[in-house]
């Protein structure tokens, strides 16, 4: 499920209230979130993929110490924080770039608005029976997520590590009917969750960064990335995302802040990217324009 490039460290946060399969918490419950602004005692539920991630923790303590109840709401799939946003289950999330946002938005016809950068990740290929690029044989299967923003981004990444041709260049909007037949391997998609835990199956896996340290990988063990300092990059600037009623929520952009300015939150935050995060306090004017910019994109495609 998510970047540019502004600050840099790392963040980390807690989890006062895990949920894994059905929505627990309520927007608004004990007087904070779904749009109010400042006050004591609020409590502000955030839907994120990862919530065992330690960061999360420090970044929950660092939240309470400035009066805000930080509950969490853990997710399995990218599918699932962005509806139960828009829903009104969740005050905010945060487990998406903005490509992935755009997409949604359009797909949705919704409107749910980024209120704050965290990071951009680079994205990984990663292998258990090849240890480099050139051991992957002709022919050989590489699994990709299946959701079109990751989806896109993964097959750039395999056209930059020459595993792949894409016949429309490489876009944000490639699809795998771009992979040419010249291309060395064969693509298969599925689920973001999936692609780690095929390794076994396949000869590589693109994986989303949320998905690494569970599966048992590590960041410096990947074949190739992208350059996520790459102007190219912006798109997948991770953000917390909010519906756009609550833009300008105060309770919401102190966490924000928390987030971007707690030094032990932040070294968390980059300490579970096995270093590789560039931690970012992009102005949120430059994420919602690069965001319209996604999503006139996705409308022209």
């Amino acid at each position: 499920m998510a970047f540019t490039r502004s600050g840099r460290i790392a963040a980390s946060i807690a989890v006062l209230a895990l949920g894994t399969a059905g929505l627990a918490g309520c927007a608004g419950n004990d007087g904070g979130g779904s749009g109010s602004g400042g006050g004591d005692d609020e409590t502000v539920t955030i839907g994120v993929v990862g919530a065992s991630d330690p960061y999360w923790q420090t970044f929950t303590d660092a939240a309470a110490e400035e009066g805000i109840t930080v509950e969490l709401q853990d997710f399995a799939e990218y599918t699932q924080p962005n509806p139960a946003l828009s829903e009104g289950e969740l005050d905010l999330n945060q487990f998406q770039h903005l490509q992935y946002l755009a997409d949604y938005n359009i797909s949705n016809e919704d409107d749910l608005v980024p209120i704050g950068a965290t990071a951009i990740y680079p994205l990984g290929l990663f292998s258990t029976t090849h240890d480099s690029l050139e051991e992957i044989p002709d022919g050989g299967t590489v699994a990709i997520p299946s959701d079109p923003s990751n989806r896109a981004r993964a097959l750039n990444v395999l056209q930059e590590a020459g595993l792949v041709e894409l016949s429309d260049g490489g876009t944000f909007a490639s699809e795998p009917s771009d992979v040419e037949d010249s291309s060395r391997v064969e693509v298969m998609e599925m689920d973001a969750s999936f692609t780690a835990t095929s390794l076994a199956d396949v000869d590589a896996a693109v994986v989303n960064n949320d998905f690494v340290t569970d599966a048992g990988l590590e960041f410096d063990e990947a074949l190739f990335q992208d350059d996520p300092e790459a102007e190219s990059a912006q798109p997948f600037i991770n953000v917390f995302a909010a519906r756009a009623d609550d833009a300008e929520n105060e309770t919401y952009q102190k966490l924000v802040e928390i987030y971007q300015t707690n030094q032990d939150v932040q070294d968390g935050v980059y300490e579970n990217s096995g270093d590789s995060a560039i931690l970012l306090d992009t102005p949120v004017e430059e994420l919602q324009q690069i965001l319209r910019d996604a999503e006139d994109q996705i409308r022209e495609n």
